[in-house]
Formats: C-alpha cells, structure tokens, sequence
C-alpha cells in the first residue's frame, strides 16, 4: 500500500489586533463555536433527506496550520467511486444511532482513528451522490495531524494527503467543470486541480461548502450545481 502524508500551505500574514494569523484563525475556538451555531440553524431549517452515507469533513492541523485531510480509495474496491478522492466515510449500518456514528465508525474502519463524538462541529446539508443517494458531511476537527496515529486499511484507502485550507482558498488552485445538456449549459462543478490528487466530484462539492462556511467572505462560490441552494 502506498501511503501519502503530503502537506501544501503558503506563508501565513500577521494581523494588526490580534497575534492569530487569518489562516489560524479558521480553527479557533471562536470560528468553532460560529460554524456550530451555523451548523445547527441549518438542521433545523432543512430537512434531511433519508441518507445512505455519510463522511467525515475532516479538520486538522499541520505544523500549527489548518487543513482538511483526504484520502484516495484503493483502486482495488468494487463500486464506482474505486480509486476516487474522498473524506473518510461509507454507508450507513443498522448498528449506528445516527449519522454521526456513521461517519466515525467509517473513519475508524478506514483509518484507524478512534474519535469521540466531542470533535464533531455539526451536520452540513446532504447532497446526492452520482447514484442519487444521499450523503451526509459531519464536520469535525481531528487536531494536531501530528499527534494522531492514522493505520489506513489498505483494503479501503490507497493514500491520506492533506491540503492547507490557505491553499484551497487562492483561487490559481481553484478550477471549474461546465456542463451542456444538447448544447445548453446546465451547470457548473467546482474542482481543486493542484496537489497530490485532483480533488473533484462530490468531495469537491463538500470542500466548496466548508471554505464557504470556514472562511466567509474568503472563498466565493462561482459554481451552479443541480439540487443544492
């Protein structure tokens, strides 16, 4: 199994009032408890859809900067996402309580990682899959990359990589994929070109929406994709 523990970030800014960079601030206890509070009036605005799956957004740091940590899933696995780019996650079993039990026993079968339920900031908005199942992002922060002991199975998970949330936000590693339907645009999808991976696809869909939430005003969506508001 070939395992990736890459990291891409740029120089951090000091900012005048306070010793925080911008780019650290987005994992401060302050930003944790706007995007929980955020998290929380959007699940009791929207109904969710009867889920199939859900993933684990996960947060962490690296070398005190904030990122979000991906993995690519073997080749080897059966199904139509082989080989794709994704959070850690799967399908949801009998045995779970909820949608948040999902995601970390997921992320436990996959990477060995035994989370408590104390990281997760909230629930975000569920979105179809390609199959038109639903899936469900819990966004957590696992912390400090360098205090976890990540064992991925290789049966499930190809390599873990992560990208600097600075790095997603300059927009020269942004891009994005037009759609026509008989010549006439039907919508756009966003995609993260640079980096070990190309992040596409659904967890593009995700990255887009945790930018959005982590870092208003920071990252603007120019993306129109088919059943999300």
């Amino acid at each position: 199994m070939r395992l990736i523990l890459r990291h891409l970030y740029q120089g951090m800014t000091p900012v005048p009032i306070t010793n925080v960079s911008p780019v650290r601030r987005y994992l401060s206890w302050e930003n944790e408890q706007r995007c929980r509070e955020l998290l929380a009036a959007s699940k009791s605005r929207h109904k969710q859809q009867d889920a199939s799956a859900a993933v684990l957004v996960s947060l962490c740091s690296v070398a005190g900067e904030p990122a979000l940590l991906y993995t690519l899933r073997s080749s080897t696995l059966t199904g139509v996402h082989k080989g794709e780019v994704s959070f850690p996650g799967g399908k949801c079993d009998d045995s779970d309580r909820d949608i948040v039990a999902t995601a970390l026993r997921e992320t436990r079968e996959e990477l060995g990682l035994h989370l408590g339920e104390d990281c997760v900031w909230g629930i975000m908005q569920s979105l179809p899959d390609r199959t038109k199942k639903f899936v469900v992002p819990v966004l957590a922060n696992l912390g400090p990359l360098e205090q976890l002991i990540l064992k991925p199975n290789p049966q499930e998970v190809e390599a873990v990589f992560t990208l600097s949330i600075s790095h997603l936000l300059k927009e020269q590693n942004q891009g994005y994929t037009h759609f026509c339907k008989n010549g006439v645009y039907s919508y756009t999808m966003p995609v993260f070109p640079r980096g070990p991976h190309r992040v596409w696809g659904l967890t593009a869909i995700i990255t887009e929406l945790t930018l959005e939430l982590l870092a208003p005003g920071k990252y603007q969506r120019r993306t129109n994709v088919l059943g999300r508001r």
